[in-house]
Formats: C-alpha cells, sequence, structure tokens
C-alpha cells in the first residue's frame, strides 16, 4: 500500500518564490506610496506611483526568478547529462561508486553492492542523480513555475497600498499605508514561517522589522526632496 504523506520538501521551491515575491511587492510598493506621499504630490501620482511599481516590480522579480531558477536548472541538466555518459561508458564503476556511497551511510559493504546492483538494474540515472548528486524530483528547479509564482506574488502583495493609494487621501497614505503594511506583514511573516516548520513570531517581528526599515528611510526621502521643491 502506498504511503500518502506530505513533507515540506515537496512545496519548498514554490513557497520560496511564492514568500519572496509577497514580501518584496508589499513592501517595496508601500515604501513607493509612503515616499512619494511624503513628499506631499497629488494622489494621482501617487497612484501612478503604485501602479508602476506594481506592474515594473511584477515583471522584475519573474524575469529574475526565471533566469536564477533556469541557471540551476541548466547545471543541474549538464551534471545529469555527464552522468548518463558515465553510465554508457563505464557502469561497474559506476555501480562501485554508488555502492561506496551506500557505505559511507552505514551498509555494509556486500548489502551496499546488492542494492547498488538492484537500484542501478531499475533506474540507474534516478539513483545517481539522488544519491550521488543529490537531485531529487520534488525539488527540481522549476523556472516557469518560479516565475509565474514570483509574479502573481508580488502583484498580490502589492496590491493593497496600491488599493489604498487608490481610496486615500494623499494626506492620509503615509501613516495608513504604514500601518496597515505591517500589520500584513506580520500575518505574512508568521504565516510563511509557519509553512516551513519555523517559529511564527520569529518570523513575523524579522519580516516586520524590514519592513518598517524601508518604508522610514522612503519616507525621510521624500521628506527631504519635498521640503526642497
Amino acid at each position: 500500500m502506498a504511503h500518502a504523506e506530505l513533507h515540506r520538501s515537496e512545496r519548498i521551491g514554490w513557497l520560496r518564490a511564492a514568500v519572496l515575491g509577497a514580501n518584496d511587492g508589499l513592501i517595496s510598493t508601500s515604501s513607493l506610496v509612503v515616499g512619494v506621499a511624503s513628499a506631499e504630490p497629488s494622489r494621482g501620482a501617487v497612484l501612478l506611483a503604485a501602479i508602476a511599481g506594481l506592474v515594473a516590480g511584477a515583471l522584475a522579480m519573474a524575469a529574475g526568478e526565471y533566469v536564477s531558477v533556469s541557471s540551476q536548472k541548466d547545471t543541474e541538466q549538464a551534471d545529469l547529462d555527464r552522468e548518463k555518459r558515465e553510465l554508457a561508458t563505464s557502469p561497474e564503476v559506476e555501480r562501485e561508486e554508488l555502492a561506496g556511497i551506500y557505505v559511507a551511510r552505514g551498509l555494509a559493504p556486500d548489502l551496499a553492492a546488492q542494492v547498488a546492483q538492484q537500484l542501478m538494474a531499475h533506474d540507474a540515472l534516478g539513483a545517481h542523480a539522488r544519491d550521488e548528486l543529490g537531485i531529487h524530483e520534488l525539488t527540481r528547479a522549476r523556472p516557469i513555475q518560479a516565475a509565474l509564482a514570483s509574479a502573481a506574488s508580488f502583484a498580490a502583495g502589492a496590491g493593497p497600498p496600491t488599493t489604498l493609494a487608490a481610496l486615500l487621501p494623499a494626506a492620509a497614505l503615509a501613516p495608513s499605508v504604514g500601518a496597515i503594511t505591517l500589520a500584513l506583514l506580520v500575518i505574512l511573516g508568521a504565516a510563511a514561517a509557519r509553512l516551513g516548520g519555523a517559529p511564527p513570531v520569529r518570523g513575523a517581528l524579522r519580516v516586520a522589522f524590514w519592513g518598517a526599515a524601508a518604508m522610514a528611510c522612503t519616507a525621510g526621502v521624500g521628506r527631504i526632496f519635498g521640503a526642497v521643491r
């Protein structure tokens, strides 16, 4: 009977990209809104900056994640191609190498040799990918999935400050966006930590601290440039 069990490692790829995108979208767009609003422009200017930040940020996140994960995928594929060639030209050497790995993990030499022989008879490349190269199907690099997750999560994170920029007057934007963003960052940080198996409080405080620092810096920039206009 197959044993169905969910592991956190099964979602680490999309979870990392989604959390990074949502945090970046919320922090960067909120900081942009707070910074521009602190210079006391019209609400239209703040909204335009928020929308531009949302679109540019989502596309930049998608492009960056795609390039990064594609490089990882290329490296994995190069290792797999080399392993295929070695299996085709020197299968006995590769079998001994696999057996040596199992011996190092605690199996007796005779048992390690039997395990290596049976695994290679079933799926030689898969056995070497897992145990020699450390490449697992669940954690393989998936560039398109990572890019889409990053773009969608960035847009979701940028949504609240952009909506507030459309609804609130410019004078109320900086304090309102700051307070709501910190609350959302606490929730997002705690949820991400919980999904990853880490302490929620630590994750929430860590994200909230950097969000507050980013908004404070951009608010200072806005006030400085707004004062000298």
